[in-house]
């Protein structure tokens, strides 16, 4: 898949995609990120992008002109006249696991990264097919967010992970529940705090049904609306059930 960044700092791009276990996806190119400085685009000899808001208030907005030259220079490459294209925005849709999966099986998309107070509506009303949010809080701009995605992502493409079943049994997994708790070595810590016996039995179904109880359990105190949608979608078997209910929950 591809996918092409519209951005101000292509910079902070470079270290992420060389680094970490995801640095698989981007070096074979099964996730393929290419960039494209809006500064390129910009207008005059100062290359300006952006300017003052109409109306009035405090800060800078992109230009639309800019940044759809940057956009057709990136479709232009892609040799496509209709790609998706994605802006992260507080306005937009939350970003979430279902979400993930389906940009990890598709063929990617132009991703704008906006900054200061954001990026002129024309533009957006014109060009963009999806509006995304991380959370109810806000970033200087929109790499941060496209890095998220990126990494999603990625831990999604075959041979990316050292384990293929590792992101399947991560939270927001395939039935949608947080994960349980995970402990290493030493089996005792110096307070005392020791790792659940169960763990350390090498009994495989006790583990398995230790484990989980253990994401019902985080799940149903934390997100019970993740209960909820796993109880819709069926993944919730009789035995999940009656935990649950001895936990009143």
């Amino acid at each position: 898949m591809r996918w092409d960044v519209i951005t101000l700092f292509p910079e902070l791009f470079a270290p992420f995609l060389y680094l970490g276990v995801t640095r698989r996806a981007f070096e074979t190119r099964a996730v393929d990120v290419r960039l494209w400085p809006l500064r390129d685009h910009g207008e005059g000899s100062h290359q300006r992008v952006d300017d003052r808001p109409f109306g009035g208030g405090p800060g800078m907005v992109l230009l639309a002109e800019p940044l759809e030259r940057a956009l057709a220079a990136a479709k232009a490459d892609r040799g496509e006249t209709a790609p998706a294209v994605v802006h992260f925005t507080p306005t937009g849709r939350r970003m979430d696991q279902p979400l993930v999966r389906e940009f990890a099986a598709g063929p990617g998309a132009v991703v704008v990264c906006g900054r200061y107070e954001g990026i002129d509506q024309r533009f957006v009303d014109r060009h963009v097919t999806l509006e995304l949010s991380l959370g109810d809080f806000i970033l200087s701009g929109g790499e941060l967010a496209a890095l998220a995605l990126f990494d999603a992502v990625a831990r999604l493409q075959a041979g990316v992970l050292g384990d293929a079943q590792s992101h399947e049994q991560d939270s927001f997994g395939e039935q949608g529940l947080l994960d349980c708790p995970h402990y290493s070595r030493p089996e005792v810590l110096a307070d005392g705090s020791a790792v659940p016996a169960v763990l350390l039995s090498g009994h495989h179904a006790a583990v398995a049904r230790w484990r989980r109880e253990r994401s019902l359990e985080l799940t149903a105190r934390r997100r019970p609306d993740l209960i909820a949608a796993a109880r819709a979608a069926g993944h919730l078997g009789a035995g999940d059930e009656a935990f649950l209910r001895s936990l009143g929950l």
